[in-house]
């Protein structure tokens, strides 16, 4: 028997600033902690995943935060944004980043990150974008695997700071035709 899998996808409000920031913190952690110093992992998730930030970043209009949920729980999200300049790589014609795309780890192999890329590479059109890029650390195959399944390809690095430790990302593109 097949497992019925129901998500509703929306846009993130103002009011889920801290439902966001917890979630988007314990992702990170879960899945990078293990192979960082854990000082490095605070510095950053102090700076990148508080509420005051996850706030401003749902209320920019050059960003785009969908949030994914079952049953009112948050389970996946991506950020879409025009922010960031794309590193020197990214050469093709109106690119739009997506800066965060993380799904729970109890959701993933489920069909649910598929539809959540299809929602972000909308939001990317949304934003005026003609190609969408992204920026993924080296050191993670899975995530690299399914980017090139969606039509990623990549096209050169940029570095990460992650607390106090410089990191390599592969930074990939796909257009959105």
């Amino acid at each position: 028997m097949t497992e019925s899998v129901s998500f509703r996808l929306r846009r993130a409000e103002p009011a889920d600033a801290a439902t966001l920031a917890d979630f988007a913190a314990r992702i990170f952690e879960e899945t990078f902690g293990p192979d960082n110093r854990p000082e490095d992992m605070a510095a950053h998730l102090a700076d990148r995943f508080g509420v005051r930030q996850q706030a401003e970043e749902i209320l920019d209009p050059a960003v785009i935060t969908l949030l994914v949920e079952e049953d009112g729980r948050l389970i996946a999200y991506t950020q879409v944004t025009t922010l960031h300049a794309p590193p020197p790589c990214v050469t093709e014609e109106a690119p739009v980043e997506i800066g965060r795309f993380y799904v729970d780890r109890s959701w993933q192999g489920k069909g649910l990150a598929q539809s959540l890329m299809a929602a972000a590479k909308n939001a990317a059109r949304e934003l005026g974008g003609r190609t969408v890029w992204l920026a993924v650390w080296e050191h993670n195959p899975r995530a690299i695997a399914f980017y090139q399944k969606h039509g990623f390809r990549d096209v050169g690095s940029q570095p990460f700071r992650l607390g106090a430790d410089l990191q390599t990302d592969r930074v990939m593109v796909a257009g959105l035709g």
